[in-house]
């Protein structure tokens, strides 16, 4: 049998474009590259050098999250059973700083055991969830998945994603991976979602416990309150120790509650915005 020779190259460009239509082979990411990463969609990974991360010991007023979720980690890391964290609450009060810090914290320790992976998945590569875990079952080091800020919106149906990714499907979520969030939501699903849900729906109650069951997979909530107004002079006060910048306390606590009244609020981040105003005016660097 002979082929003709002018259909070659037409042969050749169907077999090019079906290549071009073929799903990229699965390759593992090489988590060997750095301690922590941020999810590059489909199955990239790109390392992260130097994380922006506030000390643990630094971390005041949210003492009691702050050792819950920091023993949670522990045991993941030491290959113990361990639950998916929702971290939820006041805005500025030291969430995504205190997964974070967790992760430092139980990386320094040094027992010998394989060292904890961190990596953060922008919210809106959440559809991207089931594969990453995919990829990441077979590795060598347990992970931490964690999203910052997550929240949904209105006809938002990458939740379900989520709740996928969570409960792992057929497989089951892998024993390696353990996903953290921070949301000013405890729900992570606006109330008016819930209730246009709640109205539409053949069964109204059986809509809501749809879109309210996705924070139940979350094993361990941890709720973050805005802070008393000594909590916030003690933040105000660790951070200056720890840039070693000395200053009359009576003129910190004065202007440090003027500098928190002008902004309207209290919380750790208001505490770490005054103590850089007043190491730039001082011509005094923050450590980092």
């Amino acid at each position: 049998m002979t082929v003709d020779t002018d259909f070659l190259p037409l042969l050749q460009r169907i077999a090019d474009a079906l290549d071009r239509l073929a799903p990229e082979a699965t390759t593992s990411p090489d988590l060997g590259a750095a301690d922590c990463f941020v999810f590059a969609p489909p199955g990239g990974l790109t390392p992260v050098p130097r994380v922006n991360r506030v000390d643990f010991e630094l971390l005041r007023g949210i003492d009691r999250s702050r050792d819950i979720l920091f023993e949670n980690t522990k045991r993941f890391a030491d290959g113990l059973p361990a639950n998916n964290a929702l971290l939820w609450g006041a805005r500025g009060m030291g969430k995504s700083s205190l997964v974070k810090a967790v992760h430092a914290k139980v990386n320094s320790m040094g027992t010998g055991r394989p060292v904890l992976k961190l990596i953060e998945v922008h919210r809106e590569d959440i559809d991207h969830l089931p594969r990453l875990m995919t990829l990441l079952r077979a590795a060598p080091f347990p992970i931490l998945l964690f999203c910052d800020d997550l929240s949904f919106d209105h006809d938002d149906t990458s939740y379900k994603s989520l709740k996928a990714a969570l409960d792992g499907g057929v497989e089951g979520r892998p024993d390696n991976v353990l996903f953290y969030a921070t949301s000013n939501r405890r729900h992570l699903l606006p109330r008016n979602m819930m209730e246009n849900e709640q109205s539409t729906a053949i069964n109204p109650s059986e809509a809501v416990e749809e879109k309210v069951s996705l924070s139940d997979r979350f094993g361990l909530w941890l709720g973050f309150h805005k802070c008393s107004q000594d909590d916030y002079l003690a933040m105000v006060c660790g951070y200056l120790a720890a840039a070693g910048i000395e200053r009359d306390a009576e003129e910190v606590r004065r202007d440090a509650l003027e500098w928190s009244t002008t902004r309207g609020s209290r919380s750790g981040r208001v505490a770490y915005q005054f103590v850089t105003d007043l190491a730039g005016r001082l011509g005094h660097a923050l450590p980092r």
